[in-house]
C-alpha cells in the first residue's frame, strides 16, 4: 500500500487543511466525508497499526481528539460521534497509516444511523471526494472553534 498521507509531504493536500497539530500528530478533514465535520486524526510517524504507536502518540492523539470533539460540537452542533480506526487491508485500510476518523452526529445529518459496522464501514453507496477548497473552509470553522 503507498501512503497518501506522506508522500509529498511538501505539497500533500492534506497539509494545506491541517485544523491542529502538535509536534506527534495532526488533524484535518476526511476527503471524502460521511458526514460535514468528519475529521482524521494522524500520528506524524508513519505507523500502519495502533499498536505500532509510542505511548506518548497514543496519548497525543486522544488529547486531540478530545480537543476536536469540542470543536465540532461547537461547528455544526453535533450530539454525538462515531470514532474508526481499519487496520490491515482485509480490515478495510486502505491508507497503511494508522489514522482515527472522528464522525460527528446529529439527527436529520445524511449518514447511517445504525451502528452496524458493515453498513457503517461499506456504505452501498460511493462517496465522493470532496472539492479541497470545501475541506479548506470547513477546516478553518473546526479551527475558529478551538
Amino acid at each position: 500500500m503507498n501512503c497518501g498521507f506522506c508522500k509529498d509531504k511538501e505539497n500533500n493536500e492534506n497539509n494545506k487543511r491541517i485544523i491542529i497539530e502538535t509536534k506527534l500528530s495532526k488533524v484535518f478533514p476526511s476527503n471524502q466525508p460521511i458526514v460535514l465535520g468528519h475529521t482524521i486524526i494522524i500520528p506524524k510517524r508513519c505507523v500502519p497499526n495502533f499498536e505500532d504507536l509510542t505511548i506518548n502518540e497514543k496519548n497525543d492523539i486522544f488529547e486531540l481528539m478530545t480537543k476536536i470533539k469540542l470543536s465540532l460540537k461547537n461547528s455544526f452542533n453535533c450530539k454525538g460521534f462515531n470514532h474508526a480506526w481499519n487496520e490491515n487491508i482485509i480490515a478495510g485500510q486502505t491508507v497503511p497509516h494508522f489514522h482515527l476518523h472522528i464522525v460527528p452526529r446529529k439527527k436529520g445529518d445524511d449518514g447511517i444511523y445504525e451502528y452496524e459496522p458493515r453498513k457503517f464501514l461499506y456504505r452501498p453507496n460511493s462517496r465522493e471526494n470532496s472539492p479541497n477548497q470545501e475541506l479548506i473552509k470547513i477546516a478553518q470553522i473546526i479551527k475558529n472553534n478551538l
